[in-house]
């Protein structure tokens, strides 16, 4: 098993243990996973993927729950969160 994954968020890359998901990564480094539609701060509430709290972009994919997604080298994730 790799010793790190290197994933790209916002732009920015991100080294990160191997098995973390995207919602872990995000929360460890302050980054908010989108806003509402009123313009307020989301992040992981539930961790189990019910509450669809935590989308974000993934390899161009919008909606992605990541809290059930796993770190992938050369993972690009986009948020709307700040």
């Amino acid at each position: 098993m790799p010793e790190s994954t290197r994933i790209v968020v916002n732009g920015e890359e991100i080294s990160t243990q191997p098995g973390a998901t995207i919602a872990a990564v995000l929360a460890s480094r302050g980054i908010a996973c989108r806003r509402s539609v009123t313009g307020d701060l989301r992040g992981p509430l539930c961790g189990m993927g019910i509450c669809y709290e935590c989308r974000v972009e993934i390899n161009g994919i919008p909606n992605c729950r990541s809290c059930q997604t796993i770190c992938e080298p050369g993972m690009e994730v986009s948020t709307g969160g700040g």
